[in-house]
Parts: C-alpha cells; sequence; structure tokens
C-alpha cells in the first residue's frame, strides 16, 4: 500500500504516461473503443478500490495538488477558445444545459414517488438534485433550508460521489461513438465545425516547431493563475458564490481574454492541455472506489433512475433539437459534475 504523498502523485503520473506510451508503440484496437484516458480511470478507480494507496495518508497531496492543476488546466484549455468566435454558440449552449437541468429535475421527481427510500426523503433527493444542477454549494444550503437528516443527507452524498465518478467514466467511454450519436438524431453542428476549422487554420498558420520554453511558460503561467485566482476567489467570493465556482469564474474570464492576445498563439497549448488532463482525471479516478456502490443499494438505485430519464430525455430533445453529442455532454456534466468538471469532458 502506498502511503507516501508524492509516490502516489509519481504513480499516478506515470501510469497516465505509460497507457499513452503502450497505445503509440502498439496502437492496438482496444484504444479506439477505450481510449487511454478512459482506461487510466478505469484502472485508478480499480486501484483505489483494492487500496493500492492509503486514502487517509494520500488525502493531502491530493488536496494540495488536484484544484491547483484543474484550475491550471481550465487556463491553458481556454487559450484556444477565442471568445468572439464562441459566443456564436452561446443561446444553443444555453438551451442544451436548460435541457439537462430540466430532465434532471424530472428524474428525481419520479425517484421520489417510487416511494421506496421513505417519506420524508424529499428532502435528501431536493439537497441532491440541487447539487446536479447547481454544485455543492447548492446542496448544503438545501440541506440547510429543509433540515435534511443526516442519514438520508449521508446517502444522498454516497449518490452523488458515485454517480458522479461513473457518469464522468460513461462520457468518456461514448466519445468515440460521437458521429454515430449526431447521424441518429441529425445533429446540426455546422456552427461548432465551423468554429473548430476557423481555430484550427489559424493554430496551422502560426504553428511552429514546439520547444521547451514555450511549454515551461505556460506551465508558469497556468501555475500562478491558478494560485491567483484562488486566493481572489476566497475573496470575492459571496452568497450561493462560493470560492470554487468564484475561481471558475475568474480563471475563464483571465483565459478568454489571454486567448486574445499572442500567449493564445503561442506553441504547445494543445501538449499541456492534454498533460493536464491526464493527471486530473487519474487523480479524480484515484478516489472514486467501487467499494461505495454497496453502501447505500436503494439510494444508489435512485441515482440510476434520474439517470436514465436525463438520458432518455436529452436524447429526445437532441432529436427534436438536432442536438451534438459533444455540447449535450459537456452540459450534461456541467450539471451533475460542476463548472470545474465540464472542460474535461469538453476537452477529450
Amino acid at each position: 500500500m502506498i502511503t507516501n504523498g508524492f509516490t502516489y502523485i509519481a504513480f499516478l503520473v506515470f501510469f497516465a504516461a505509460m497507457l499513452v506510451a503502450v497505445k503509440k508503440a502498439t496502437n492496438w484496437k482496444i484504444f479506439n473503443f477505450i481510449p487511454p484516458i478512459v482506461m487510466g480511470y478505469l484502472f485508478n478507480m480499480i486501484f483505489c478500490t483494492i487500496n493500492l494507496w492509503d486514502m487517509e495518508a494520500t488525502a493531502a497531496a491530493y488536496s494540495a495538488t488536484k484544484n491547483n492543476l484543474l484550475y491550471a488546466m481550465i487556463f491553458v484549455m481556454l487559450l484556444s477558445c477565442d471568445f468572439r468566435k464562441l459566443a456564436k454558440l452561446g443561446g444553443r449552449m444555453t438551451a442544451i444545459f436548460m435541457g439537462g437541468a430540466i430532465t434532471i429535475s424530472l428524474g428525481f421527481i419520479v425517484a421520489f414517488i417510487k416511494g421506496v427510500l421513505g417519506v420524508e426523503s424529499w428532502r435528501a433527493l431536493a439537497a441532491l438534485c440541487a447539487s446536479w444542477v447547481g454544485g455543492s454549494a447548492n446542496m448544503a444550503a438545501v440541506q440547510d433550508a429543509l433540515s435534511v437528516p443526516e442519514a438520508d443527507f449521508g446517502a444522498a452524498l454516497i449518490v452523488d460521489t458515485v454517480f458522479y465518478s461513473i457518469w464522468l467514466a460513461l462520457l468518456l467511454v461514448v466519445i468515440p461513438f460521437a458521429s454515430k450519436w449526431n447521424k441518429a438524431v441529425k445533429a446540426d453542428t455546422s456552427k461548432l465545425d465551423a468554429i473548430a476549422a476557423a481555430t484550427n487554420a489559424e493554430i496551422d498558420k502560426e504553428k511552429k516547431t514546439l520547444d521547451a520554453a514555450s511549454l515551461l511558460t505556460l506551465l508558469g503561467l497556468s501555475l500562478i493563475v491558478s494560485a491567483i485566482t484562488q486566493n481572489l476567489g476566497g475573496i470575492l467570493a459571496f452568497g450561493m458564490i462560493d470560492k470554487g465556482t468564484m475561481t471558475v469564474l475568474l480563471v475563464t474570464a483571465i483565459g478568454l481574454v489571454a486567448a486574445m492576445s499572442p500567449i493564445g498563439k503561442m506553441n504547445g497549448i494543445d501538449e499541456m492541455s492534454s498533460i493536464y488532463l491526464y493527471v486530473v482525471i487519474a487523480m479524480l479516478a484515484s478516489r472514486a472506489g467501487l467499494n461505495e456502490i454497496l453502501a447505500a443499494p436503494m439510494w444508489l438505485v435512485a441515482g440510476l433512475v434520474v439517470l436514465i430519464i436525463h438520458i432518455i430525455g436529452m436524447f429526445l430533445l437532441s432529436k427534436l433539437f438536432h442536438w451534438d453529442l459533444c455540447m449535450v455532454s459537456t452540459s450534461s456534466l456541467a450539471n451533475i459534475g460542476g463548472s470545474a468538471s465540464a472542460p474535461i469532458v469538453a476537452s477529450a
């Protein structure tokens, strides 16, 4: 069992690197169906379940590293995003996000109607619903407002943790099948494709040989932005806008502004984004043990009901409005996982 924090982080990065190296060296067909990033996620969940590392002993290393790298990752990813182009997707993206929130809410109503969780379970379900459409700060606020019993709230927290991990893994798994979804719902990807093509053309035009100076500059910039925004996020947080949400807003604003400056044309943005993504995904999976699934079986059934209704609802809405899988899955994880999670599946 790994008990040293640095060894724990080193192993996660090493394992991710080995998966990428194996794919490059062998080009095995299995990687067409289960990309290295998904395989890493699943393996790390298994490693967590079999206690390859001590959860308590490595908790400090996880806490000190995960968010710092997550915010740095978001900043680097946004450097490829010209807001003037992305603004064209604003209305459509908002509609898809609202579709996700509505289908999730309907799912919770049905889960309560099933009646197997107890008459007062609506309180904890309401808190969990608040988390899945608004984040953990909303969950805490609803718990306080509705006086949710501790036992029920504990079960809701298990559902929140388990299904976030499972849902993130599933969304990553279906990425290779995006074209089939888009064909089935006759998705209109013209605007998204046009923006991607324009961005790629600009990147190719400016493309130069990748060098250590560019990577080191991006590393230093992203880490200092992460540090500054987290400090400011704690100072500027108010009401329902907690430190995490405020930090994401600040990182996003800085990233979008930087994308329109010479920084956005730097070499190595895609490479640095990928490195951050692999490490952050590995860290998230390393705390998602499969043993929690047995802790609250009926509550997990309720969570499954919510997800099934959400999936069916989003598919029907996608058929009606021709929504593509990229935007649907991104908005879904933005709901269930929060604003900081959305860039993970969007990038993948």
